[in-house]
Order: structure tokens, then sequence, then C-alpha cells
């Protein structure tokens, strides 16, 4: 459990990429925190989606925070093209990459915030190292690639672990959880000491719309 805000981030994978404008100006009318915005390459995941132009329209629709996940290898190489489009912050993935520090370090030069992603299958051993560098770290409750998945609930202690770090070492850090969240899900998450909750396919096809989606998974 967190005494930390608990901030929900609908991912726009998840809404009508024919009109982002209008899901971002959606999501924003939601009383969501942030807008969620995946970057596949095709290599690290096997999906592609969208890019730093895209993320440039949707920064005109919308004042939100808007949340960067890169799921690309070389993730240094595009930090300053996510810049540029009105990124937030920006998130890579410590299995994508050598240069986990200096990536880090260059986003925070960049004048926005930092975050570091873990795959389900990576050892919570290699978490601690990275959190001092960090603003957020994101742990993947599904694989990465693809919208829609089941909820991995090994990870949960993988949050436990990360937030009783924080707090031992007074870090003041957003955990992030992304993948088969849904209102039960976040509910756990929460519990586990995660407030920041990712959401995409709950969100956008949730029967009562997305307003009550975020209220939902903010609890």
């Amino acid at each position: 459990m967190t005494n930390k805000k608990i901030k929900i981030a609908p991912s726009i994978l998840a809404g009508d990429f024919g009109k982002l404008a209008d899901e971002a100006k959606r999501i924003e009318d939601s009383g969501a925190d942030a807008i969620h915005f995946d970057v596949m390459d095709g290599h690290f995941v096997p999906n592609l989606t969208l890019g730093p132009r895209a993320l440039a329209a949707i920064n005109r629709a919308t004042d939100l925070f808007l949340d960067v996940h890169l799921m690309i290898y070389n993730p240094f190489d595009y930090v300053e093209r996510f810049v540029e489009s009105g990124a937030d912050n920006i998130t890579f993935h410590f299995e994508a990459t050598e240069d986990v520090e200096e990536t880090l370090s260059f986003i925070k030069k960049c004048g926005i915030n930092a975050g570091l992603a873990f795959c389900p299958e990576t050892s919570e051993t290699m978490i601690p190292k990275y959190l001092p560098l960090c603003d957020l770290v994101l742990l993947m409750t599904v694989h990465p690639g693809f919208g829609g998945q089941g909820f991995i609930d090994d990870v949960l202690s993988k949050i436990a672990f990360t937030r009783e770090f924080c707090a031992k070492r007074d870090l003041d850090i957003d955990i992030q959880v992304d993948g088969g969240i849904n209102q039960e899900t976040a509910k756990l998450c929460r519990e586990s000491g995660a407030n920041s909750i990712v959401a995409g396919t709950y969100c956008f096809q949730a029967e009562d719309g997305l307003k009550a989606a975020v209220e939902a998974l903010r609890g």
C-alpha cells in the first residue's frame, strides 16, 4: 500500500487511431492524470505502433501530461525526437539497451521525467541500482507488445519489493503498472504499492464510459 496520489493514465493505444485528437480530449475530460503513449518498433516487441508525429498531434490537442513508453531498441537515439514532440515523461526498457544510466541521465537533461520499465521475467534484483536515477519505474504486468493480455500475478511481489525499497531510502518515485489492468487487478496493484495505473482495453471498452473507468481504477 502507498500513500502517494493514485494516478491514472489511459493508454491511447486502445483508442481510435483515426481520431487521436478526439481520443486525447476524451481522456482529458475523463479526469485522468495523463495519456499513456506506447511506442513499439517491431523488433524489441513484435508489433508496430505510433511515432513522434502522432505524439505531436496529441500534444496539440491536450494539456494533459504525456507519458511516453518506448518499447524499442536503442531508445537513446529517439529521446530528443519525442521530447520535441511533447513528451513529459519518457520510459524505456531495461532490457532494450546497455546504456541504461546514460539514457536516464540524458532524458533528465532534456528537462522531462525519466522512467525505466522492466519486463515480467526480469529479476527484481535488477531494479534497486537504478531507482535513484528515476522519476518512475514501470513494472509490466503482461509481456509487452500487445493489448488485451491477461494479468501476471507474480509481478505483485515485485511491486511490493520496489515500494519497500523506495520507502526505506526515502525515494519519491512513482511505481507504474501496465497490462491486464481492470478494476480488480488495479486494486491488487495499489495494495502492493503501485500508484500509477495504465489501462487501455479496460478504459476504452468500458460500458459505463471512460470517466467511470478512470474513477474505478483510482479506487
